[in-house]
């Protein structure tokens, strides 16, 4: 089931932030998520947040966070991963919206895979002025 976020979420949505993080960008030091952790807790209950709930643990799985048609990013929890969560959340955040962008790190080939596997096209590249890692930005646009 996917749905908003509750306040009573953040700490498994944080703990699904800083570890998807650091398994993903590897290429990044750790303490970089860490020190943005406290940032992000206090932006994501302003953002627009969707959770996967799994309806028979009642656990949550994974979420997606957008900024107006942003992505700000897809997240799922590792023992959950390849089970269509992120294609659902995903596909969520598509039926509320004409267009969506999102930036993916160039060295994170499985996450450019997924996107384009879901429609994303690479418009440009860019740097991430806080890590200086290169990025693309991707977008996909109702057909």
């Amino acid at each position: 089931m996917i749905r908003p976020l509750k306040i009573t979420d953040l700490d498994t949505v944080m703990q699904i932030w800083l570890e998807g993080n650091q398994q993903a960008h590897h290429f990044i030091a750790a303490e970089y998520w860490q020190q943005n952790y406290d940032f992000v807790k206090q932006m994501l209950p302003q953002s627009e947040v969707y959770v996967y709930e799994d309806e028979k643990s009642n656990r949550i799985k994974g979420f997606i966070g957008l900024q107006d048609e942003f992505v700000a990013g897809i997240f799922v929890q590792k023992d959950a991963r390849a089970q269509g969560i992120g294609r659902q959340l995903l596909d969520y955040v598509k039926s509320l919206n004409h267009n969506l962008k999102l930036s993916v790190y160039q060295k994170n080939e499985l996450a450019i895979k997924f996107y384009q596997k879901n429609g994303f096209e690479v418009i440009c590249e860019q740097l991430d002025d806080a890590t200086n890692e290169k990025e693309f930005l991707m977008q996909w646009q109702i057909k």
